[in-house]
Formats: C-alpha cells, structure tokens, sequence
C-alpha cells in the first residue's frame, strides 16, 4: 500500500458519516479518542488553516495537506524530528511500534495504558492492518 492509500484509507475512516469530509465533530471525536486533549474550537482553529474552500471541512486534498505538515511540509528537518520520536517507541528495533513497546513509552511518559488501549491506540492508524505501526503510519499518527 504506497502513502496515498494509506491516507485514503484515514481519510475513510475519519469520514464517519462518508459525506467525503472531514468535520470538525469528526475530527473532535478522533482525537479524542486518541488522547488528545484538544477543544472543539481548537480542532475548528486548526482546520481553518488547511480549509481552502471554506466550506468549514477537509476534503481529502486539505486532509493530505494537513498530515504532510501544513501543505509545505515541514521539509528535512522535521522528518528528521520524527524520526528520532520514532526511534523512542521502536524500542524492540523492529521498524515499528508494537503495542507493548507503545506501553512502555507511555508509562515513562506518566500515562498508563492498558494492553488493550494501546491496541487501540495503534489500530486506529495501522493503516495496512498488521497490527504494528510503521514510520510512514508514525507520521500520520503524529500529525494529530
């Protein structure tokens, strides 16, 4: 599965009532659910900038650009960034982030997790289904 159809599938996903956009609510809910502790108006503020239609939502092109870092991307050094964040996580060595290595960064970080939330946690953006996140699936994770 190359990147583009792994944003198609978060799209999809994303897309709870499959208009082929992105609320704000839908949005809300997602990161949410992922922990985040971000407001319905913050979530509005942040799609403001990526909603070139003003249609108050993201299609999938906004959407795209919101992941890549805004539309310009955040270029070599913010890779960079997330790739030493990735090496955090990827503590078995692996190439990804197992539910168990997610775990146990979480609990040096202060938040405890269950096995089973952080299962969640992982399938909610184990785009190919594996179970495990890879880099590519870590910078749209990250991207929320």
């Amino acid at each position: 599965m190359d990147k583009m159809e792994q944003l198609e599938r978060a799209f999809s996903y994303l897309d709870e009532n499959k208009d082929g956009k992105i609320s704000a609510i839908e949005l809300h809910r997602y990161v949410t659910l992922m922990g985040s502790e971000m407001s319905l108006e913050e979530v509005e503020e942040a799609m403001l900038l990526m909603d070139s239609d003003g249609d108050g939502s993201l299609c999938l092109e906004e959407f795209v650009k919101l992941v890549e870092g805004g539309g310009g991307g955040g270029g070599e050094e913010e890779d960079n960034h997330l790739k030493e964040a990735f090496r955090v996580y990827e503590m078995e060595r692996c190439g990804h982030i197992t539910p168990k290595s997610l775990k146990r960064v979480l609990s040096m970080l202060g938040e405890s997790k269950s096995m089973n939330e952080c299962k969640t946690m992982i399938a909610n953006f184990d785009l190919n289904g594996d179970g495990v996140l890879d880099f590519e699936e870590f910078k749209v994770m990250m991207s929320f």
